[in-house]
């Protein structure tokens, strides 16, 4: 009786287990807007980490967040090094590739709550007067985070983040005037 009942819970273990060992090593987060707005000008906020908190969700999660920048002012080298609370963490942000009133790609290395490294794409098409902008994370899902990924949805968990971070966006760029 006993050998049954260790074998049941042996199944009711190793059912997760083998479920989470069949997910993709990585996952993808995206959402997307379309912003009244010339590419250039919203460029020039998604280019520039010194502007990021006037969009940025984040700062909802931390007002007091520290930011430290070095490299250029925008674009390929510039980086932001933040510290904030449990909410918004420890980590460094690097622009490692920019294309012109397109496309912003961002290293997002993160020290504290825990280790990621993952990689950010802001995607600008124009379309008529009017910019469709796209937010997208790809980031590496090791089996641990597969088996945590069953009982935390991660696409929304972060999705929430990059809805309001683009209407933030979208009211910026939409104001009248200069970026």
């Amino acid at each position: 009786m006993i050998s049954l009942a260790l074998v049941a819970v042996a199944v009711l273990i190793a059912m997760p287990l083998g479920y989470a060992a069949t997910k993709p090593g990585t996952f993808r987060v995206q959402r997307a807007t379309r912003i009244d707005a010339p590419p250039e000008k919203i460029f020039a906020l998604v280019n520039d980490p010194r502007r990021w908190s006037a969009w940025s969700p984040y700062e909802a999660k931390d007002p007091a967040l520290q930011r430290a920048y070095s490299g250029p002012a925008s674009g390929r080298g510039a980086v932001c090094e933040f510290d904030g609370n449990r909410a918004v963490g420890k980590g460094r942000l690097t622009i490692t590739d920019s294309v012109a009133n397109s496309r912003v790609v961002v290293a997002v290395d993160m020290f504290e709550p825990f280790e990621a490294h993952n990689v950010v794409e802001y995607t600008l098409r124009a379309e008529g007067d009017a910019t469709n902008v796209t937010w997208a994370m790809v980031a590496a899902c090791p089996y641990p985070a597969r088996i945590i990924g069953m009982f935390i949805n991660m696409d929304r968990m972060i999705g929430t983040d990059f809805e309001a971070g683009l209407a933030r966006l979208k009211a910026i760029a939409e104001e009248k005037g200069p970026a």
